[in-house]
């Protein structure tokens, strides 16, 4: 195996009673402050199997996300994925296909009326 430099990224769902994720954190040890953990609202992680071929996925956000928040944080991953795919596969056409709809996603949620 290759000696390779790793950096650990950890997540912690702090839940309630229920099970429902009340607190999301994270940390990672390439970050500047790398031993404390970050509070966020909502998280998404999707991995490629190698063997398989399959997504999987965790999607997780807290009871005090609001719509709002979560359509602009869709808006925003939506906007990355775009992106992304782009930079891996400089295929322009169907990156700008989805620029489209991410467009189309902002408008129809709103977005920017609230600035």
């Amino acid at each position: 195996m290759e000696n390779l430099k790793s950096s650990d990224i950890t997540l912690r769902v702090g839940l309630d009673d229920k099970g429902i994720p009340k607190r999301l954190t994270w940390k990672a040890d390439d970050n500047p402050n790398k031993d404390e953990f970050i509070e966020s609202k909502a998280f998404l992680v999707s991995m490629f199997d190698k063997e398989t071929k399959d997504t999987m996925k965790i999607d997780l956000w807290t009871t005090d996300f609001q719509v709002d928040e979560m359509n602009r944080f869709m808006y925003q991953t939506l906007k990355g994925l775009a992106d992304t795919y782009h930079n891996a596969t400089k295929n322009t056409k169907l990156a700008n296909d989805m620029q489209k709809f991410v467009d189309y996603f902002a408008e129809e949620a709103k977005i920017f009326e609230k600035q």
